[in-house]
């Protein structure tokens, strides 16, 4: 039996904010277990930080011309201040540029480099000439070799998700200078994962069955192929220097590096740090994502094994991915829901974003973020179930005994049913959180406020007061209880209403032994005044997340747009055969049955023509009257949905697949012709 839990979560990159991605994956989930275990009066540690070595900073500081220093230091803050307004309550939220983390990373390296735990090797990799540097795999582009698409990292294609190595990419290029990268001798340390290979299967394959499939089967793959020895240290120039003799130009990868900021982010937060993380009696609990499982359950075991003294994580439970709106979220493409944006444009409604990624947490499989789903979630549960009870409960408390709580008389068998009920899914919820069931534990709490609802409509108290106001008495007190009840369970998951209903019903402290109980509001009591705990979310807001994620898409289209290959060549008297003109437009409609075509009237200076052309999807007719055009006379005239149509005018189709109409640049004669 553990004394302590200590409770990691993911270190998120500190080259741009969280979004519901990481929020859902790794940071709701493991706040609801940090604060879970509070109210069980438990001791608990919860460490979070950012990560701030790495490629992508370095990239994004390039980009921008900027130091990576100050590229960590603007998302540092907008990340930790984002958390802290979310509610995730750490103990400490650190940093892995701190001089903490950084003598703690450089005297890990140093033990195992004392211990003989490394082995140096050897190995040719892509180097940039003109820019004197070697090569990370994220600074190497080139096109996919699976899916053909320009633009692919050096470690993985995002167009198609395929993991790569730079070596595999067809046409490859430096991100620094743009020149065809060549392969240059270098030397690294290596941890032989092999070596603990033995230890990690009896560890994982025979201790932990009880983990999640998803991380047991990816840990089980992962040994049945049989483990490499894993590079620790890079030639880069921003990170923790490899504090050893003949490393000039190298510091320690960030993946070594980034986990020990478990451990200096402890060391600062308590002198005690050792209890938690080498006392046997104490627990460690990593909260991941499924793309680092790897790390959590056979790297960083390794390191600490390696190393001596240490604890190993009793549970991993890394969620899988969630989408949105149907695709795949994506940073460099802006298709995300940023945590800093979304405190900014729906102020107080944390506890709505954390209750629907925790209602549609990917716990078991990849799950959908849809903003109408949100908004439904909303309205149908949190308004129309959670609030509406809570609500109906404290508004007739008021109205019959002026805010004062009444004293319930005897019990009914249906008041005794009711009350088991509220029991049993408060168990449910326990063992689910417990076994790290976060969106079936919502599930039950929200099954309270269900039976609340319900006691509430079959005893009808409203019409009761005039014949029985005693049983009136004991329906609403017991329905406040059942409030008390409700503050008590979703503080792991909405603290934010958790808090204002305490406060509400005068409770001074939560505990979760108080969950179960129908006395936790003393009778004589006067609670606050009734308030809307939620409100209902318009069309309208939703409507403008949704634009937002359309701008972004449109814009990714204009950013990726590339123009088509230029076609074979021809003489140029095969061009002088087209005979195109400019001409006025006079009258043009929509032809009916026909969702593209419009139907124009030309003034082309002989006498006028009509043209039917597919831009209906593009302009409406009124728009188009009045307005010059250019086309092509001397077509063959062919018919379309029954009208003639005699030439074709030329439009061009832009990045984002809309037909702009050719249009001289200033008045010309109709009939002018264009060469």
């Amino acid at each position: 039996m553990y004394k302590r839990t200590l409770i990691t979560s993911a270190l998120p990159y500190a080259n741009g904010p969280v979004h519901i991605g990481h929020l859902a994956g790794v940071y709701v989930p493991a706040d609801i277990y940090a604060r879970y275990l509070r109210l069980k009066g438990e001791e608990v540690m919860f460490i979070g930080g950012s990560d701030e070595h790495g490629v992508p900073i370095t990239i994004k500081a390039r980009n921008e011309g900027v130091t990576p220093q100050d590229i960590v230091d603007r998302y540092h803050k907008i990340i930790k201040d984002s958390f802290e307004e979310l509610g995730i309550s750490f103990d400490i939220y650190g940093r892995t540029t701190s001089k903490t983390h950084h003598k703690t990373a450089s005297d890990f390296f140093r033990t195992l480099y004392d211990k003989g735990e490394f082995i140096e090797k050897t190995s040719e990799q892509l180097y940039d000439e003109e820019a004197g540097e070697f090569l990370a795999d994220r600074y190497v582009v080139g096109t996919c070799p699976h899916c053909g698409k320009d633009g692919a990292y050096g470690d993985q294609c995002e167009a198609c998700g395929t993991s790569l190595s730079p070596s595999d990419l067809i046409n490859p290029k430096s991100k620094l200078s743009g020149s065809t990268p060549v392969l240059k001798e270098t030397s690294h340390w290596y941890l032989p994962l092999d070596k603990w290979e033995p230890k990690l299967r009896e560890w994982i394959l025979e201790n932990h069955k009880e983990w999640r499939p998803n991380v047991y089967g990816q840990c089980k793959s992962w040994l049945d192929l049989g483990l490499q020895p894993r590079a620790v240290s890079r030639d880069l120039k921003w990170g923790i220097p490899v504090p050893v003799e003949g490393a000039e130009g190298k510091v320690l990868y960030v993946w070594f590096d980034a986990p020990i900021g478990y451990i200096s982010n402890t060391i600062d937060a308590t002198p005690d740090w050792e209890k938690w993380w080498k006392d046997p009696e104490s627990r460690m609990i990593h909260f991941i994502g499924k793309d680092n499982i790897v790390f959590h359950c056979i790297v960083f075991p390794s390191m600490l094994m390696a190393h001596g003294g240490y604890n190993l994580p009793d549970n991993v439970p890394a969620n899988e991915f969630l989408n949105l709106e149907d695709d795949k979220i994506s940073t460099s493409r802006n298709w995300a829901v940023w945590l800093h944006e979304y405190l900014r444009e729906l102020p107080g409604k944390q506890d709505v974003l954390r209750y629907v990624l925790t209602a549609n947490a990917p716990e078991t499989k990849d799950n959908n973020f849809t903003w109408k789903d949100f908004q439904a979630r909303n309205n149908n549960e949190l308004v129309a179930i959670l609030g509406n009870f809570i609500n109906r409960a404290t508004v007739l408390i008021h109205k019959y005994y002026g805010g004062m709580i009444p004293a319930a008389g005897d019990l009914s068998e249906s008041d005794k049913s009711m009350m088991e009920e509220v029991r049993e899914s408060i168990r449910s919820l326990s063992n689910n959180l417990d076994n790290f069931k976060f969106r079936e534990g919502l599930k039950d709490a929200m099954n309270v406020a269900r039976i609340g609802n319900k006691y509430l409509a079959d005893n009808e108290p409203w019409k009761l007061i005039k014949t029985d106001p005693v049983r009136t008495a004991t329906i609403l007190n017991l329905s406040i209880q059942i409030c008390a009840n409700l503050a008590v369970i979703f503080e792991p998951f909405m603290p934010f209403m958790a808090a204002r209903l305490a406060e509400q019903l005068r409770l001074k402290e939560l505990k979760w032994d108080m969950a179960g109980s129908f006395d936790l509001v003393a009778d004589g009591i006067e609670i606050g005044s009734p308030e809307l705990l939620f409100e209902k979310i318009d069309d309208s807001v939703v409507e403008f997340q949704i634009n937002k994620l359309e701008d972004a898409k449109k814009k990714n289209i204009l950013d990726e747009w590339k123009p088509a290959q230029v076609k074979e060549t021809v003489e140029f008297p095969t061009f002088e055969k087209m005979d195109i003109r400019v001409g006025k437009v006079l009258e043009c409609e929509r032809i009916p049955k026909a969702d593209k075509l419009l139907k124009f009237k030309i003034d082309d200076g002989m006498g006028g023509r009509t043209i039917v052309s597919g831009i209906a999807k593009f302009y409406n007719p009124e728009e188009l009257v009045g307005k010059e055009v250019c086309f092509i006379a001397n077509f063959a005239p062919r018919k379309l949905k029954g009208v003639e149509s005699q030439g074709m005018i030329l439009s061009a189709e832009d990045a984002d697949g809309r037909l702009v109409v050719i249009s001289p640049s200033g008045p010309v004669k109709p009939g002018s012709s264009v060469g």
